[in-house]
């Protein structure tokens, strides 16, 4: 399936997706960054772990995992194969993204916070795309040489630039 394919069969989902039932997501992406949290002082725990040898600090690390296992299982329904662990690894990679951007703004290289920035969002759009049964894993490709497409008013490049523009219509973080 080539690039326009995917858009199109992304943008039909998105249509059944908002004549469905009417989905308050706002809560959904509170958790998924309470689960980003969550992984991140497991990881924290962990070198803790191995800084100071404590074996208290696993033991802190595991019970932080089953409330991170918890939470997860919230957001990813039906994981088949190894989505579990994708999304899992998009919500990390996307909040490390994101710190590493927020540093780079605070040394004033803005183009590389820019770059991180970006690919911190495509990898969220990327969970949203699969846990809402948006987006296939088999979508989830890089492409050489990519046309450009139109969708509205924008112009995109890739089927991430769709995803985004379409999580951003889905995920409205100020519906109560």
């Amino acid at each position: 399936m080539n690039e326009k394919e995917q858009i199109s069969n992304l943008l039909k989902k998105v249509e059944n997706f908002k004549t469905g039932d009417k989905v308050d997501l706002s809560s959904k992406e509170d958790l998924a960054i309470a689960v980003m949290n969550l992984i991140a002082i497991e990881e924290h725990l962990f070198f803790t772990y191995g800084k100071t040898d404590k074996k208290k600090y696993l033991e802190l690390l595991n019970e932080v995992r089953q409330i991170r296992k918890k939470y997860l299982a919230e957001i990813v329904k039906n994981p088949e194969g190894e989505i579990w662990c994708i999304s899992k690894h998009l919500l990390s990679a996307s909040m490390r993204f994101m710190e590493v951007g927020t540093k780079m703004l605070n040394e004033k290289k803005q183009e590389e916070a820019y770059d991180l920035f970006n690919k911190a969002y495509s990898l969220w759009n990327i969970f949203w795309g699969l846990n809402l049964n948006l987006l296939d894993i088999k979508d989830v490709a890089m492409e050489e040489n990519k046309e450009e497409i139109k969708i509205g008013e924008k112009k995109t490049a890739s089927i991430f630039d769709a995803l985004g523009q379409v999580v951003k219509k889905i995920l409205d973080c100020c519906r109560e």
